[in-house]
This record gives C-alpha cells, sequence and structure tokens, in this order.
C-alpha cells in the first residue's frame, strides 16, 4: 500500500519524520496504522523488533525493577503518574506487547496486584472495580496482546454489567449493579471495547458500545456541564483523563468517523494543527483547570508527577500520529 496522502498534511514531509529510525514504536505504529501495512511487512518486523532495545520503551524499561514494578512496589499506583499501573499503560501506547519477556512479567505482576470480584483485572482493595481504573487496565492488556486472556474477557464482561442502561461508565465507584451516573470523562470503557476484535464481542458488547457511542455523539464529544479546558488541549500519556483527541480516538476506532456530531471535534483537530503540518503536546496530564492550580501549588507533596516522553508545546510525535490517524478515518 502507498503512502497515505491527506490534504492536512503538506507533501510526505510529516510522514517522514514520524517515520525517523530513533523512535521504532512511533515508526511500528505508523508503518501499520498510518500506511496500513502488514505484521509480515519487512519494514514493520525490523521496526517491532527494535522497540525494546531503542527508543522510549527501551528507556522505559530501563528504569523498572527486576520483580517488574516501577517506582516502588507497594502500592502499584503511586507515585502517580510514573509508578507501575501508568506505565504500563505508556508501554502498550507505544506498541510494546507481552513477546517482550519483561513487559509480559510486569503485566502478571499488574494483574496479580488488582484481581476483579469475579475473576476478572482491575479492582481494588477486596477485588470491587472502578470504571476508570478497570477499563483502562484492560485497554492497556489488550494493546499488551492479551485479548485470549479469561482474566480480560471478565473484565470486559464487568464492563457490560455495570455500565448506565442507556450507555456510558461513571468515575465513581461501583458498589453493585449498574452505574446511575455517566460522564464524557469515563471514556475508558469505549477505549477497552476499541482494542477488543470485533469477532470477540458479543450482542450486549456490541449493544453497550452502541449506546455509549450514542452518548458521546449526542453531546458532539464536549458538550457536558460548563465549559472545562483541559478537554480542549491534547495529551499524551492520557492514563485516566478525557480531551477530544481522547474522543475521536474512540469513536473514529470504532467506526464512527463519518457521523456529522464529529464536526466540531474535527474542526478542532484541523485548527490546532501546525503550518509545518505537525501538532504540539498541549500540556502534561495532569493538567488542571484553575481552581486546582492553587490547591496544587499548596500541596506540592500531593502533586502528580507527570510521565514524560516529549517536550510540553512542542511538535509531538504522539499527538501526531494520533490526529492523523484519526483524519484518516474521517476522510
Amino acid at each position: 500500500m502507498g503512502r497515505l496522502v491527506l490534504a492536512t498534511v503538506p507533501g510526505d514531509k510529516v510522514l517522514d519524520w514520524l517515520l525517523e529510525p530513533e523512535q521504532p514504536s512511533v515508526r511500528y505504529l505508523a508503518l501499520t496504522q498510518l500506511l496500513g501495512k502488514k505484521e509480515s511487512d519487512a519494514e514493520v518486523r525490523k521496526a517491532k523488533a527494535r522497540i525494546p532495545t531503542t527508543g522510549w520503551v527501551a528507556d522505559t524499561l530501563a528504569r523498572r525493577n527486576a520483580a517488574g514494578w516501577w517506582e516502588r512496589d507497594k502500592g502499584w499506583m503511586e507515585p502517580r503518574f510514573t509508578a507501575t499501573h501508568w506505565t504500563m499503560l505508556a508501554l502498550a501506547d507505544l506498541g510494546a506487547t507481552r513477546a517482550i519477556p519483561e513487559v509480559a512479567a510486569s503485566a502478571e505482576y499488574w494483574m496479580a496486584k488488582s484481581p476483579l470480584e469475579g475473576g476478572g483485572v482491575g479492582g481494588f482493595g477486596k477485588g470491587k472495580g472502578h470504571h476508570c481504573y478497570t477499563a483502562n487496565m484492560a485497554r492497556g492488556l489488550l494493546r499488551l496482546g492479551y485479548e485470549d486472556d479469561p482474566r480480560v474477557r471478565k473484565t470486559l464482561e464487568w464492563l457490560v454489567q455495570t455500565a448506565h442502561p442507556k450507555g456510558g461508565w461513571s468515575c465513581r465507584y461501583v458498589k453493585n449493579g449498574p452505574a446511575t451516573s455517566r460522564s464524557l470523562d469515563a471514556w475508558e470503557g469505549l477505549g477497552a471495547f476499541a482494542a477488543y476484535p470485533r469477532s470477540r464481542w458479543s450482542p450486549a458488547m456490541k449493544a453497550v458500545v452502541e449506546r455509549t457511542a450514542e452518548y458521546y455523539l449526542e453531546h458532539e464529544l464536549h458538550k457536558q456541564g460548563d465549559r472545562y479546558e483541559p478537554w480542549y488541549r491534547f495529551h499524551w500519556p492520557v492514563h485516566y483523563y478525557y480531551d477530544l483527541l481522547v474522543g475521536m480516538d474512540c469513536l473514529t476506532a470504532l467506526g464512527y468517523g463519518k457521523d456529522p456530531r464529529l464536526g466540531y471535534a474535527v474542526g478542532l483537530l484541523r485548527k490546532k494543527q501546525r503550518p509545518d503540518g505537525k501538532w504540539d503536546l498541549d500540556a502534561f496530564q495532569p493538567d488542571p483547570y484553575q481552581e486546582f492550580v492553587d490547591w496544587f501549588a499548596k500541596h506540592p507533596g500531593n502533586c502528580p508527577l507527570p510521565l514524560t516522553f516529549e517536550a510540553e508545546a512542542k511538535p509531538s510525535k504522539m499527538i501526531t500520529l494520533r490526529a492523523l490517524i484519526v483524519l484518516s478515518r474521517v476522510q
């Protein structure tokens, strides 16, 4: 397949930038998700083989404790956002898989720390689930290659069972039964199903995804409550935060790229493109709106630590890659 041609990209310069060998993760994802090359392609195989030894994944694995964790063993979520949970999500975004022995060992460590009631993963304390954390873990594990793991399947089934009856999820803990509220912020369930092969979906999974997608589209991906500025800034890693690029990525991956209700979000995406065809990393996560800035200033010991790979307010390969993937699905 030849190079993808997008009206928003000036020539091949941006693609050449994404295909630079220094970051084989980005090169691999661009080859497969932008150019449509198969896993058997020689260029793809070469780029994928270099992921654990060169660039961001290699740097991340170098910080890993031999026992499988990052930062500290006790408290696999803390400190946010540099501990094991968050690091594994970033590795999944970067094309790392269980085929890398260190990643497989850390995935097992991660799952062992987070059993979910009923046999899944992504539980807190006594195995209780939380839509943001539980679905995020499912999404990460699916991208890492665990689509055949029964623990992940049970986690997806839990997401179906605890979704709001009209579709969507809540950022609050779920005690018993389906969610009683829903929020655009709780996007992780859609992200998990976007990563799960359609051939494996049950009728109930299909139905909950359709209801949830309609909920997002009804709100045009951003109309909920007062305007919240971080939603309009693009971030990576996203951890469990929402922004419009996150919403577009989920909805277009699920096949809704032609829906006209994406118009506002796609317009924002195009507007944010730089003259050179790239996109900036707008802010690191956490990206608090003004009401939280003063609190963080007064409580520096409680501030989350951003997991960083690229420079803030500078051209970003990961944001540019994700933006071009979204645009390829809406054209």
